[in-house]
């Protein structure tokens, strides 16, 4: 009889067990589907706006006014026409970057670019034949469409700039930009890193409303660590 009360209250007990552990997975699961819901909501909300903004900056016109863009764009998305195009990029950057270091204003800087087209091609064609490739390569000064794009911490809007453009071969790959004026490409060996002395550079150029809707810490940040309670 006493053995039997023991089965039975070591069965209510695995039950009881039992029953919690489900209780504490449906909360646990609750609260990750709770998370990824508003995750997801969230997200929508930031593409639409992003969107907005991409579809009609109105002070985009202004800011394209203003700059020069360096863009390079490799032969195709393999592997190593992107790795090559990385190389192009170096070599005219340690040709350009002391030639550009005092240029004072945009219409100077693009002087001095067009001065040396001959050269940028020579060097970008040299580069390409060092590592095995003889598709060739092709610069010019021209008006090119840009979707949204980032460059460190600088989020530049959609739309039309002018550009010193680079073609490698048939120019069918990923490409690489940044801001030729002011000089935000060839700040010493690190690109994308964008030093107090190109920044101070940036704000001299464009108006203090301009600025801030160029550099990225001005804008709406959006945390998630709210979600860190739905883990």
């Amino acid at each position: 009889m006493m053995k039997k009360c023991l089965e039975l209250s070591n069965m209510d007990s695995l039950i009881v067990g039992n029953t919690y552990l489900e209780v504490r997975m449906r909360k646990h699961n609750g609260k990750k589907i709770i998370g990824a819901i508003l995750l997801l909501v969230i997200l929508v909300l930031v593409g639409n706006g992003k969107m907005q903004q991409a579809k009609a900056d109105p002070l985009q016109p202004e800011i394209a006014r203003k700059i020069l863009r360096f863009h390079i764009l490799a032969n195709s998305d393999s592997e190593e026409d992107q790795a090559v195009k990385i190389k192009v990029r170096d070599a005219i950057g340690k040709m350009m970057g002391p030639k550009l270091a005092d240029s004072k204003n945009l219409e100077e800087t693009k002087k001095i670019v067009s001065e040396n087209m001959n050269d940028i091609v020579a060097l970008a064609e040299k580069t390409l034949e060092d590592n095995g490739y003889t598709y060739g390569a092709a610069a010019e000064l021209a008006h090119v469409q840009f979707p949204e794009k980032n460059y460190g911490d600088y989020t530049f809007p959609a739309g039309e700039y002018e550009a010193l453009e680079v073609t490698l071969g048939k120019g069918g790959g990923h490409n690489w930009w940044c801001v030729l004026y002011p000089n935000m490409c060839f700040q010493g060996t690190v690109y994308e890193i964008v030093d107090e002395e190109a920044d101070e550079a940036l704000r001299e150029v464009l108006t203090p409303e301009e600025y801030a809707d160029v550099f990225d810490s001005g804008k709406l940040e959006i945390r998630f660590k709210f979600l860190e309670y739905f883990r």
